[in-house]
């Protein structure tokens, strides 16, 4: 006997994003799928860094740092400010702190258990 889903499936079309709010989802997330970009997100966190900081404290070189930042920037992930002619950049706001720290927690959840 087949069951009669019609009431639950009406329930979560009604709750469900359109398809556009989806992919826009969708894509928010891949910006999160480059272990480069968590950690300038990470280093981020902590204090606004230029290109020049940033490719220090990560080993890569500043050409290899903008290419990630500009990614990052489109992304909206990351703002900057010019002084002179240095840019800083930042983490855009704290949901951006947020999904990166509930990532983390949920990665080391059982850790602190054991």
């Amino acid at each position: 006997m087949a069951h009669d889903h019609t009431k639950v499936l009406h329930e979560v079309l009604d709750g469900m994003p359109t398809g556009e709010r989806l992919k826009e989802l969708s894509d928010l997330f891949k910006l999160f799928g480059d272990a480069t970009r968590i950690k300038i997100l990470y280093s981020l966190f902590e204090s606004e860094l230029c290109v020049c900081a940033i490719s220090e404290l990560l080993g890569m070189t500043q050409s290899a740092i903008s290419h990630q930042l500009k990614i990052l920037k489109d992304g909206n992930l990351i703002s900057n400010r010019r002084e002179g002619k240095t840019i800083y950049y930042f983490l855009a706001d704290d949901h951006v702190r947020t999904i990166i720290g509930q990532g983390y927690e949920h990665i080391t959840e059982g850790e602190q258990k054991k």
